[in-house]
């Protein structure tokens, strides 16, 4: 099929954290650089007809406003950890202006903990101010549309945790892994554009460095990756960046890609 133009913003690039991080006074948490004021990491995948977000953060409300997203067809969800779904229960705005439940998308795993987090938004008595959510299904392997967008999910790992990616065109994201099995590997081959998270310079039991970060696209043979999910041990965002090669970028909280 031919996929529609889209427009990707950064809508947070930080981890579970942000940056600055409460209560720290390191360098970069003191940066005046806004690159290095990081919110927890989401995205906006935009088509003319058709507008999701990939993770509801803590920081959700703030993105929206920040970035006057006035309309808002789906939340697509990669796992269910706080720093990736905190912020759903702000899906009422939309739901008072667009006048319909959000549409949400993600593993039964996932809904399961989405169920728990916001037992209110699912209990049989509704009491007044609750998001109205319609929970859809998705699982590893089985591409889906939302709206005119074509979806494919990536499985990675999380240490032990299944993580979702997902694949958009010519654009794929994958945040929070630390390994991606050869099976997947093939489903992000070719893409034009490809964001892995980084989260630092130094190992991690859940998360893959820079280094590895790195690594992995050059073994994939992407032409441009950037980095997101940083946190504050990562670095200046310039300093860091002058030492990456070319096609190799740290994100930013604003940085739009357009394909």
């Amino acid at each position: 099929m031919n996929y529609p133009p889209i427009t990707i913003t950064f809508l947070g690039t930080g981890t579970s954290s942000g940056v600055p991080m409460i209560a720290c006074d390191c360098p970069v948490c003191l940066s005046a650089d806004p690159r290095d004021k990081r919110l927890r990491s989401s995205i906006l995948v935009a088509s003319a007809a058709t507008t999701l977000v990939v993770d509801t953060g803590p920081d959700f409300r703030q993105q929206m406003l920040t970035h006057d997203v006035k309309k808002l067809d789906a939340v697509v969800l990669t796992h269910s950890h706080k720093d990736h779904i905190a912020g759903l229960d702000d899906v009422r705005a939309y739901n008072y202006f667009q006048q319909r439940a959000m549409d949400v998308y993600a593993t039964e795993a996932t809904q399961r903990r989405v169920e728990q987090e916001f037992d209110y938004a699912f209990s049989a008595i509704k009491i007044a101010g609750v998001p109205l959510i319609n929970l859809n299904r998705i699982d590893e392997t089985t591409p889906f549309m939302v709206g005119d967008l074509l979806t494919d999910p990536i499985p990675v790992w999380h240490m032990r945790m299944p993580v979702l990616g997902f694949r958009f065109g010519s654009f794929t994201y994958i945040t929070d892994a630390n390994r991606i099995d050869e099976a997947s590997k093939a489903k992000i081959r070719g893409s034009e554009v490809l964001v892995l998270n980084a989260l630092r310079h130094e190992p991690h039991v859940s998360h893959f460095s820079l280094k590895e970060a790195l690594a992995l696209a050059d073994e994939l043979e992407i032409p441009q990756t950037y980095f997101t999910h940083l946190s504050h041990q990562m670095g200046f965002h310039s300093a860091i960046e002058a030492t990456l090669p070319p096609g190799r970028n740290l994100a930013y909280d604003g940085l739009k890609i357009s394909l």
